[in-house]
């Protein structure tokens, strides 16, 4: 594989995101497909259990898996973090929702005006780790920030079910669905603690600074707010206060076993 070759594809670095790619494989043949795995030859014996197991997986997934040595991982790589082991990848193809089976008692999230892939990352990890059904996302284009996002989110952008649509358009066929739209929103809102935010419903969050569209907005069945326990004025991080709504969401529709 030669390095323009490499330019054609998106890279994933470390263990964690790695086999966060394999998971996505194994469990939804229209994942990312995964071209090959590159591991740090000096760190053969410190990795062998890692190595053994991407071993199998390649076998089962048809990836190859390449030693290299180690200046060449480094320069692959955009952080330290890598742990000796970079994964090469094809560029993932994310479905419309629009028309999609989507889940009838569902929690889903629109994410609007999020341009910090850490925090978009953070955001997503927040998200699966409370068991959201899926998230929406505007069309941009995400390839160049791919190993930031899939790091930052600990593997879970590649876990979580991804749409990608005109985001009005995505809210009125959740609404057609039976959604009910929330907007994390402070005017006109009501508590998130207090609020009725029952299954099937969408939760559009905002980027600090864009924050929601005025059209969205006026979509929207409900504006809910986060309540703070200090004489606090400014606002939370997008994914601290995601994670306070999807955990909320949660909890209210009985998720937790």
């Amino acid at each position: 594989m030669s390095f323009n070759d490499l330019n054609q594809m998106c890279l994933f670095e470390g263990m964690t995101s790695i086999s966060a790619l394999i998971r996505a494989a194994e469990n939804d043949p229209s994942s990312r497909k995964i071209v090959a795995v590159f591991y740090d030859e000096q760190k053969r014996s410190q990795k062998y259990s890692q190595i053994k197991f991407l071993s199998v997986k390649s076998q089962e997934l048809g990836f190859e898996l390449s030693p290299k040595d180690g200046e060449y991982i480094d320069s692959l790589a955009n952080g330290k973090t890598h742990g000796g082991f970079i994964a090469v990848c094809e560029k993932r193809e994310y479905p419309s929702l629009l028309g999609a089976d989507i889940n009838p008692s569902g929690i889903y999230y629109i994410i609007e005006g999020v341009e910090d892939p850490f925090n978009y990352g953070y955001t997503v990890r927040a998200l699966y780790a409370a068991g959201a059904d899926g998230i929406i996302l505007s069309p941009r284009n995400w390839t160049d920030a791919t190993a930031v996002v899939s790091r930052s989110s600990a593997g879970t952008s590649e876990l979580i079910k991804t749409y990608v649509d005109d985001t009005q358009e995505a809210v009125k066929y959740l609404k057609s669905k039976g959604y009910k739209i929330v907007c994390a929103n402070i005017k006109e809102s009501e508590s998130l603690y207090t609020a009725d935010i029952k299954a099937p419903v969408a939760f559009i969050i905002g980027g600090e600074k864009r924050g929601i569209s005025g059209t969205l907005l006026e979509l929207a069945d409900l504006n809910v707010r986060i309540d703070y326990a200090s004489d606090f004025h400014g606002s939370l991080p997008t994914a601290s206060a995601a994670a306070l709504i999807a955990f909320e969401a949660a909890r209210k529709n009985g998720r937790f076993s």
